[in-house]
């Protein structure tokens, strides 16, 4: 006989502790057992560059907004970055997380597109 929608099935007993499910204190196999004084070390995260990809049609002065905007970048810097991508093609704008680089580098491209120009920024891994 098929059930109707709005009957539920009643909630399974809770085990008893020693049969079959682990308690809070037996301890897993998942876990690696440590000898007494060692120590854990964290590895870094693999870090990611912003890199500017230069282009013929956006101006100067929007690259510069952008890239004080988005990256915190003084005015200075700003201007640096944007005229070693003018003078190279590509210049790297800043070295993050892999999920930041790929956040900043949408919201730069994405400020670009909103006003028209195809400014361009892409992630890539650092070596």
């Amino acid at each position: 006989m098929p059930r109707s929608p709005d009957r539920r099935r009643p909630a399974t007993p809770l085990r008893a502790a020693g049969a079959g499910t682990p308690t809070p204190d037996a301890p897993t196999t998942d876990a690696p057992v440590l000898k007494p004084g060692t120590e854990i070390k964290a590895e870094r995260p693999r870090m990611w560059k912003v890199v500017l990809l230069n282009d013929d049609f956006t101006p100067r002065e929007f690259v510069s907004a952008v890239l004080r905007a988005v990256f915190r970048l003084t005015e200075d810097q700003a201007h640096r970055v944007m005229i070693t991508a003018h003078r190279r093609g590509v210049c790297v704008v800043a070295v993050f997380t892999r999920d930041v680089a790929e956040t900043k580098a949408d919201a730069a491209t994405e400020a670009g597109k909103a006003a028209g120009y195809p400014l361009r920024f892409v992630t890539e891994p650092e070596e």
